[in-house]
C-alpha cells in the first residue's frame, strides 16, 4: 500500500507554493539576499515548527517567506516543490500563492509571476507535470486589499487559473468577500475558499452561497452538519483535504480518528493533498501513508481518493479521461 500511494498518478490541488519553503532553501535564500533571520540552523527552524493551532503556524509561516525576493527564489522554490511532488506520483497540481505576503515587502506582482511560470514551464517540459496556479487573497486583510491585487492578476488571466481565500479563518468569513469573489468570477477566474478548518459550517454554507466556490479547501467541520454533507454530495463539491496539516494543526486530535472515511462513505469527493508540506511534515504521498498506518486505508479507497483529485481537478474534459484511464491501468 505504501508503494500504491507513491506509484498511483495523481492530481495535487491544495498546495500554498510558499508552504513548501524547507528549512534548508530558506537558510540558502536568506544568505543568497542578505536577510538576517532569527535562526541559525535547520534545527532552530523545525524547532520553531511546535505549533497546534493556524495562527501561530501562520506567524512563523510570514516570517520564513521573507527570504524570498527575486524571480530566481520563486522559481527556485516551486522546481523543488514540483520535482518533489513528480517523485510522489504527481502528473497535474494546482498550486495557491499569497501575492499579499510579498506585495508589502516591494516584491511586485510580475517578480512572483515570473518565478512561478518559469518553473512550471520547466517541470512540464523535463518531468511531464502540468500545473495550474491559483492566488489566493488573504483573509486577515480587507476586501479592499483583495480588490487591488485582483486587479494586479487581471493581464496574467491566461496564467492564473484561479483565485481562493486562505490565512487566519475565524473571524473573516467568506462573505467578508463577496464583491471581489463576484468581479474575479465574472473575469473568468475559477474559485476556490479555505473554509471549515477552523471556522464553523456556516463558513462552508458561505462559500457555497455567497462566494459561489467550486471548491472547498479542507471542509472538515462540514461534517457536523448533515444537511450540509447531503448538499455538498449532491453537488459533487469537492473537498481538499489535508490529513497531516489537520493533525499539526489540532483539526483532529489523533490520525485514527481522521474523517476522510466518513468523507468518503458519505458520498463526498474528498481528496488528499499537503496544504504546506514543509511545515506539516510531509507532502502528498506521505499523507496517504499517514492515513494507511493509522485508519488502514484500503487499496479502493486510495483509488477513490486518486480518482477524486482528477475529478476535482481545473482540468479539460478529455484531459481528465486521460489520467483516469492511466490510473485506472496503474497496478
Amino acid at each position: 500500500m505504501t508503494d500504491l500511494a507513491a506509484r498511483l498518478p495523481k492530481a495535487e490541488l491544495h498546495i500554498h507554493i510558499e508552504g513548501s519553503l524547507e528549512p534548508e532553501m530558506m537558510l540558502r535564500l536568506a544568505q543568497r539576499n542578505g536577510i538576517a533571520l532569527k535562526f541559525a540552523s535547520v534545527d532552530e527552524i523545525r524547532a520553531a515548527y511546535a505549533f497546534t493551532k493556524l495562527d501561530d503556524f501562520l506567524a512563523v509561516y510570514y516570517q520564513g517567506m521573507s527570504v524570498l525576493r527575486t524571480a530566481e527564489d520563486f522559481e527556485d522554490l516551486a522546481w523543488a516543490y514540483l520535482a518533489s511532488a513528480a517523485a510522489d506520483g504527481v502528473v497535474h497540481a494546482e498550486i495557491f500563492f499569497d501575492p499579499q505576503g510579498h506585495l508589502p515587502r516591494g516584491v511586485s506582482f510580475d517578480t512572483v509571476m515570473q518565478g512561478l511560470t518559469a518553473a512550471t514551464a520547466r517541470a512540464e517540459r523535463e518531468l511531464g507535470i502540468t500545473s495550474h496556479l491559483i492566488m489566493c487573497f488573504l483573509r486577515h486583510l480587507d476586501e479592499a486589499d483583495a480588490e487591488r491585487t485582483l486587479d494586479l492578476a487581471l493581464p496574467y488571466r491566461d496564467r492564473v487559473i484561479g483565485v481562493g481565500l486562505d490565512s487566519s479563518e475565524l473571524g473573516h468569513p467568506p462573505a467578508k468577500f463577496r464583491n471581489v469573489f463576484r468581479r474575479a468570477r465574472d473575469a473568468g477566474f475559477r474559485l476556490v475558499c479555505h473554509a471549515g478548518e477552523e471556522g464553523p459550517p456556516d463558513y462552508v454554507w458561505e462559500a457555497l452561497d455567497v462566494l459561489g466556490v467550486d471548491r472547498i479547501d479542507h471542509g472538515n467541520r462540514a461534517l457536523e452538519d448533515a444537511s450540509l454533507v447531503r448538499r455538498l454530495a449532491a453537488d459533487g463539491m469537492a473537498l481538499t483535504v489535508c490529513p497531516l496539516s489537520n493533525l499539526r494543526l489540532c483539526v483532529v486530535d489523533d490520525m485514527k480518528v481522521h474523517p476522510i472515511r466518513r468523507m468518503l462513505e458519505a458520498g463526498l469527493v474528498a481528496t488528499v493533498n499537503s496544504d504546506d508540506p514543509s511545515y506539516f511534515g510531509g507532502y502528498v504521498a506521505d499523507n496517504f501513508r499517514a492515513l494507511e498506518a493509522a485508519i488502514g486505508l484500503a487499496e479502493g479507497e486510495t483509488r477513490a481518493l486518486v480518482r477524486n483529485s482528477f475529478r476535482a481537478a481545473f482540468l479539460p474534459a478529455e484531459t481528465k479521461a486521460r489520467h483516469l484511464a492511466a490510473l485506472d491501468a496503474a497496478g
